[in-house]
């Protein structure tokens, strides 16, 4: 195989990776009280938690749902559009949902936290424009910034959706160490793949850990 040279295309690359490195790096002075807020927000209220979101930021926040069940935080994904069309029904009171946006304009997402504010359930949301539409909906409303080039021509959302992903993560385990959920417990949840032939040459996991 026959490596083509460079025609600029690297540097555009490496441009755009250091970008998104500096606003990655940025999100360390915007993890305040408003992480703590989150987090106590979801230890307080009884119910489940269920990520939010169409697009780009769907991923995101499926990939946050995945992450909080893992560290012991029972979460699911939802998409909005199913929720507009009877999903909805499995919200209930005491349930927190974590809407993710970056402009908070989306019509289905909006409607859907509306609905779901209604019917009992706490909104977090995760966006880059605080008074916009979903940002006034929300009971915890958290804006992160991402500084300018890190989402290619401050449209298509990379660099802002690693920020919200790393703010999930910050969550995630802060959520963990409050609940003092162990090693244990995220080792017999995962039986699968690499981490569960780990679990499995340990003696210890060949019986269910105390429930949290």
């Amino acid at each position: 195989m026959t490596v083509p040279r460079d025609s600029g295309g690297l540097h555009t690359a490496r441009q755009l990776v250091r970008a998104e490195a500096a606003a990655l790096a940025a999100l360390e002075a915007q993890l305040d009280a408003r992480l703590e807020a989150a987090a106590q927000l979801i230890l307080d209220r009884p119910g489940k938690v269920l990520t939010v979101a169409v697009g780009t930021s769907s991923h995101v926040a499926r990939r946050l749902a995945h992450l909080l069940s893992v560290t012991g935080t029972p979460a699911l994904f939802m998409h909005p559009v199913d929720g507009l069309h009877g999903s909805l029904g499995a919200i209930q009171a005491g349930d927190v949902v974590i809407a993710v946006s970056r402009d908070g304009q989306t019509d289905e997402l909006n409607e859907f936290a509306r609905r779901a504010k209604k019917l009992g359930a706490a909104i977090v949301v995760l966006t880059a424009e605080a008074e916009s539409e979903l940002g006034s909906i929300g009971d915890l409303t958290i804006a992160l910034s991402t500084a300018p080039g890190a989402d290619p021509g401050e449209i298509i959302a990379m660099g802002s959706t690693l920020v919200i992903a790393a703010w999930g993560d910050a969550l995630a385990v802060t959520l963990m160490e409050r609940r003092g959920y162990s090693w244990d417990a995220v080792l017999y949840s995962h039986p699968g793949g690499a981490v569960g032939k780990r679990a499995a040459a340990d003696s210890s996991q060949s019986e269910a850990p105390r429930q949290r």
